[in-house]
Order: C-alpha cells, then sequence, then structure tokens
C-alpha cells in the first residue's frame, strides 16, 4: 500500500490544489504536513528577523483552519518545527515511504531544498499550480518568453489567454498511517493577535465573496492607487501569497462577475494586475539565480549599505512625512498600499541610495503578504535591475505626496502613532 507525504508549503487550501488532488488519488495513506523551518526564524545578513509578526499570526491562522478542514475528512495537519530534511528522515522511518508530493516554488532557496531531498533518496512529485495561467498553453517556451511586460500581455491577449481552469476540492482524502505522534511537534496554540486579515482558505473565500458581491471590482482601476481603507484595492494578496486561495479561481470568479454584470474597465485591471503577478512568476523559470544576485540582470553597481541609513528609513525617521507614515503603517500592519510600495522603495533606492537587497528583505519580514516572485520582481523594476529598459522608477516624493494625500490625512493618520 503506498503512503505519500504531502508537504503543504505557499498551498494552505484543498479547493483547486491540484498537488494535493494528485496525492489523494495516489495515495492509500496521506501524511499532510507543515514545517515551521528553522531558517525563517533565523536573523537575515541585515540584522532583523527573517519573518515578522504579521505574517506569522496570519500563518497560525491559515494552518488552524487548514487542520480543520483536513478534520471534516477525517484527517489531520502534522506540524514540524526544523530543517526539512531531518523531519523528512523521522517521517521516512515512521511510514517506511520516501514519496513526496508538493508544489513547486520556482525560487532559489526552494529549488535547493528539493534537490537537497532528492539527493538523500527522496522521491519528489512536484506541481507548479500558483499562477492563474497554465504555462502549457502559452504561446512561447518559458526560457524564451518576453522580456518587457508589455508583449508579454500582447501575446497572452493575441493568443485568448485569460486563465486555466481551477479544480474543486478532492471529495476523500486518504487516512493517516499508524505514527509514532512524539515526533509531531504542536505549535504554541494562544489565541492570536487581532488584525486587518484573518488567514484561512474559508476565510480568503469569505473576503473574495464579498468583494465581488459588493460590486468593489468596478471601480478598482480608479481606487487602486489609493492610500487608506479596505476598499480601494482587493486585497486578496495575503490569501494568494500563503497559497489560502488560487488566482485562477479568482480568474474564475471574475469571469463570471463580468458574464452577469459586464465587463469593464475595472474588471479588466483586475485581471491585469493578476497577470503581472503571473509575469514576474514565469521570469522565474527564465531567469532563476539570476534575479537573485546583487546586479540583478543590470551591470549597475551595487550601492554600500548604510546600517544608519537603513534604521531611519526602516523606522520612518527620515524627516520625509510620507515616507515615514508609510515605514509606519508597514510595521504597525504588515501592509502596505501598492503605490506606497513603489514610493518607499524608490526613496530607500534613489534617495538614500540604499542597496535594494536590504530594502527587499525588509519587506520580506515585515509584510503579510511576501511573496518571493512578486518582491524580488517589484524591487528589481524599481531599482532597474530586471527586465524593464527603462533603467528602474524613481518617483518623486513631493508629486506622489500632492497626488495621493494632499489634504495630508493619510500623513496625519500614521504619524501621530509614531509620535513624530
Amino acid at each position: 500500500m503506498s503512503t505519500i507525504i504531502y508537504w503543504f508549503r505557499n498551498d494552505l487550501r484543498l479547493e483547486d490544489n491540484p498537488a494535493f488532488t494528485r496525492a489523494c488519488a495516489d495515495a492509500n495513506h496521506l501524511v499532510p504536513i507543515y514545517i515551521h523551518q528553522d531558517i525563517v526564524e533565523e536573523s537575515t545578513h541585515w540584522g532583523f528577523p527573517r519573518v515578522g509578526k504579521h505574517r506569522k499570526q496570519f500563518t497560525k491562522q491559515a494552518l488552524s483552519e487548514l487542520n480543520h478542514q483536513l478534520g471534516t475528512h477525517g484527517s489531520s495537519l502534522l506540524e514540524f518545527n526544523g530543517r526539512p530534511e531531518d523531519i523528512f528522515e523521522l517521517l521516512r522511518e515512521q511510514t517506511q515511504s520516501n514519496l513526496i508530493y508538493c508544489e513547486q516554488i520556482e525560487a532559489p532557496e526552494e529549488i535547493a531544498q528539493l534537490n537537497h531531498l532528492r539527493n538523500i533518496g527522496f522521491v519528489i512529485e512536484s506541481y507548479w499550480q500558483s499562477s492563474m495561467l497554465d504555462p502549457k498553453e502559452l504561446p512561447f517556451a518559458l526560457k524564451n518568453m518576453p522580456d518587457m511586460f508589455t508583449k508579454f500581455r500582447q501575446d497572452v491577449e493575441r493568443q485568448g489567454l485569460s486563465h486555466a481552469k481551477p479544480i474543486g476540492a478532492p471529495k476523500q482524502i486518504p487516512p493517516l498511517p499508524s505514527l509514532n505522534l512524539e515526533l509531531h511537534q504542536q505549535k504554541n496554540t494562544s489565541p492570536a493577535e487581532s488584525s486587518l486579515f484573518k488567514g484561512g482558505e474559508i476565510s480568503a473565500r469569505e473576503h473574495i465573496d464579498q468583494y465581488f458581491e459588493r460590486g468593489l471590482v468596478d471601480s478598482y482601476k480608479q481606487t487602486r492607487n489609493q492610500l487608506m481603507g479596505m476598499d480601494y484595492s482587493s486585497k486578496f494578496s495575503p490569501w494568494l501569497a500563503s497559497g489560502c486561495c488560487s488566482p485562477r479561481s479568482i480568474a474564475e470568479r471574475l469571469r463570471n462577475y463580468e458574464l452577469m454584470h459586464g465587463a469593464n474597465e475595472g474588471s479588466y485591471w483586475l485581471w491585469f494586475e493578476l497577470l503581472w503577478r503571473d509575469y514576474f512568476r514565469l521570469l522565474h523559470f527564465k531567469y532563476g539565480n539570476r534575479l537573485y544576485v546583487a546586479k540583478g540582470l543590470s551591470d549597475k553597481p551595487v550601492s554600500i549599505f548604510d546600517q544608519e541609513k537603513f534604521l531611519q528609513w526602516s523606522s520612518g525617521q527620515t524627516g520625509e512625512p510620507l515616507i515615514d507614515a508609510g515605514m509606519w503603517e508597514l510595521r504597525e500592519t504588515g501592509f502596505l498600499s501598492n503605490r506606497l510600495r513603489q514610493v518607499v522603495a524608490s526613496y530607500w533606492i534613489y534617495d538614500m541610495n540604499g542597496d535594494w537587497r536590504a530594502g527587499a528583505a525588509w519587506f520580506e519580514s515585515q509584510l503579510i503578504d511576501y511573496d518571493v516572485y512578486s518582491n524580488q520582481g517589484n524591487w528589481l523594476y524599481i531599482a532597474g535591475r530586471g527586465t524593464d529598459p527603462r533603467g528602474g522608477r524613481p518617483f518623486n516624493v513631493k508629486k506622489q505626496t500632492q497626488d495621493h494625500d494632499p489634504d495630508g490625512i493619510y500623513r496625519a493618520k500614521w504619524l501621530s502613532n509614531s509620535g513624530n
């Protein structure tokens, strides 16, 4: 009888999870696990925690909800602390199985983890499932995909592609084998702090339902660059980043909305932003590790890291009100509007001559919706080290302040909280 270990990574859901569905179909016994890896508890090269409290809290909620859903099917989520190779060695001893199913993450650290597991005798079945589009349906090979997003989008639209069809949750989940559960290390079950967002697949579905039922998609293009409130943008990103929902399921909901209410500029722009998300993902198949070196894809010299300047920027003490307000919101909530993410990143790179990699690492630490592909892609884009030919995207802070916070309401809110 086959026993499969299913490793939940950034796919904390049952619905539209092809890798998990395949594991359920192939296994007689299934061991669903999540690993709280030692590496995320370490400090970064820049001297701060790699994962901050907001994302930890969101993940904790998502895992609790996932465990509940598995429980309704007679299964359970086993959570472990440690290094993946150590956990899988223990499970191999317990289950006599070396077969692991998981989602494919095309980023250097995650690729290295799977390669290491293969080298020590594990058989890995990984499935690509985090993009809206099916890479096999694209009108080009990924290694030859267009560098420019505009050309990428035009080719996709010319082909008539919209999104891959989502699938439902498995109807049945194979039972757990007999295990020595002393190996199972329970996480702290103390109540989570309050947050703008609650992790989990059910919470994601509720948020998406409300967004479309309220018709907020219609005004998406007009409001998406605003700075305050819950309704100016979709706020799908925390659940997408952790895999509590899939981009295909959102695109399918969007298509149904357009069939019922008609397509408009707002609905197109929401799809457009989901396509940007795909673009940053798929670029990894073309450039891989080159997206993670100091120079990126450019020949530009790298700035020398200045610890004092970085502390001013990251703590919201630069003396530039819009920047400081944004950095305070990021620290306090784990979230920041897309517009301000670009502005504060530009300020660090161009006004403070900061090392873009430190800024990217700070976002990884602080953002509740951190996504390895989008974070790396956007920082390379602003810094002029990615595929964009314009050599960088510096923002004029005074103009951004006038355009997006002319009455000072945003600055007043967050600077009053900071004590500035």
